[in-house]
């Protein structure tokens, strides 16, 4: 058993035994690293694992306290296989035309953010003066990708200005990434299940794929290994920070292993983080990239999940791969709008941007906490409903599920989800489907949340 799970199946047993009672203050990370002598990587893996778990959790600038009580739900379970070479199966968009607010991964601006936002794109235009005939620099705005690194080094994230690659968002950033490290053909890995979104841009270019399976820290490192020594694999995608769909922040000591394995067998791992600032935590959790020395992950993100996907403004760091980064992107874009990349830099360099995401991961929190009480009254007492310590999107595997009259109900009632077969080419999540928690628990989306509980209730075998 790794250390840090010792670590907190210790506090789970001090937590059950009343020597750690609710409400009760949890020791800083550093003094816990520095009281149990181990790195900061293993204590943040520590409270994430105990956070996941519902036993502790994390106030804004005041630290972690004991959870009232566990989750009254339990968590899905992972299925575990020998992983193999497969094919996409998908020859159409999976995207669902009812757009419903259960469907896809978003929320909602609040008022002081859209206030701010005008006031950023007023600033910008005034910023443009005579570039309004020009097309934006293909790498990006020097300013925007200026702020950007600012705005990442206060997370402990740096790289330079110059190394970075803007992009019309995190998809575009994760296509212009396997372009420039792989070819037709080539098998690159995912995680099982896999945001269908990447599952898609893998058929549409012709790539092979093979599943790793999920763990509760994150994946099967070991198998994924297995496949580097053989040279089974060419590349490999990994949302690693609250991971769609599963909900899984992959663990401190799994990034690190990540990047690793990525220099030691000199594989390309892009990297997909579109969620790294949404953490209910008081800290934002560190990408693999962090850890990366010889430029082997390409690190992708946006602002789509934590401002705006209407801006369609994302970022790659490519790392050894820049080059052929460029190459591909500019061959194949002029660029991002110029008005949202100065509006969005100017958003960042006015300090708005920071305090916006503070609000909304609050807001989320908040909504996570009416969508799991509401599932958990109202779903049977078997249904596994995922605990996310970050994102807006919870995982619901569902025992004994006729998942074929479900669909079709589903379909016939126009209720806008993610079904679990999307998420995979093998036949594992038929039981499962993701939802977006994002939107208040009233109107269509409770409405919506209704039909689809009545559905589940109706379609479970007895």
């Amino acid at each position: 058993m790794s250390i840090y799970r010792k670590l907190a199946n210790q506090f789970i047993n001090e937590i059950e035994s009343g020597k750690r009672p609710e409400g009760g203050r949890m020791p800083s990370l550093r003094q816990l690293a520095k009281q149990q002598a181990v790195s900061m990587s293993t204590v943040v893996s520590c409270y994430q694992e105990l956070e996941s778990q519902g036993w502790i959790h994390s106030r804004p600038q005041a630290g972690y306290f004991v959870s009232p009580h566990k989750p009254a739900h339990s968590t899905p379970e992972w299925a575990q296989f020998e992983s193999k070479v497969s094919r996409v199966r998908q020859t159409s968009s999976t995207h669902n035309s009812i757009n419903g607010p259960l469907g896809v991964s978003s929320t909602t601006n609040d008022e002081q953010s859209v206030v701010e936002l005008e006031r950023s794109f007023r600033r910008s235009v005034k910023r443009m003066g005579n570039r309004l005939n020009h097309y934006p620099d293909t790498q990006g705005e020097p300013i925007l990708r200026q702020a950007l690194s600012t705005h990442f080094a206060k997370l402990d994230v740096h790289f330079s200005p110059g190394e970075l690659v803007v992009t019309a968002g995190c998809m575009s950033a994760i296509k212009a990434a396997l372009e420039s490290c792989t070819k037709e053909g080539d098998t690159i890995a995912i995680s099982s299940p896999c945001f269908n979104g990447i599952l898609e841009l893998l058929g549409k270019m012709s790539r092979k794929i093979i599943e790793i399976p999920s763990l509760d820290d994150g994946v099967d490192l070991q198998q994924l290994e297995t496949h580097l020594k053989s040279k089974r694999v060419d590349a490999a995608i990994f949302c690693t920070s609250h991971m769609n769909p599963q909900g899984i922040n992959m663990s401190a000591s799994q990034k690190q292993k990540l990047a690793a394995l990525a220099n030691e067998y000199r594989v390309p791992i892009i990297e997909d983080d579109v969620y790294l600032e949404l953490s209910y935590s008081s800290y934002t959790p560190l990408p693999a990239k962090y850890y990366d020395k010889g430029g082997y992950v390409l690190w992708c993100g946006s602002v789509s999940k934590s401002l705006s996907p209407s801006y369609r403004l994302g970022w790659c760091l490519p790392g050894r791969y820049i080059d052929e980064y460029k190459a591909q992107f500019s061959s194949a874009s002029y660029g991002v709008a110029l008005p949202t990349q100065l509006a969005v830099a100017d958003f960042i360099e006015s300090g708005q941007y920071a305090k916006h995401v503070r609000r909304r991961c609050a807001q989320i929190l908040s909504l996570r906490q009416q969508y799991l009480s509401y599932l958990t009254q109202n779903l049977p007492d078997d249904v596994k409903i995922s605990s996310p310590q970050g994102g807006m999107v919870l995982w619901l595997q569902i025992p004994n599920l006729n998942h074929i009259s479900f669909a079709q109900a589903v379909s016939e009632k126009k209720i806008d989800i993610r079904l679990g077969h999307l998420f995979s080419t093998l036949d594992l999540y038929n039981n499962c489907l993701r939802i977006n928690f994002g939107y208040a628990l009233e109107g269509e989306a409770k409405q919506q949340l209704d039909d689809l509980i009545e559905l589940i209730r109706q379609c479970v075998s007895k």
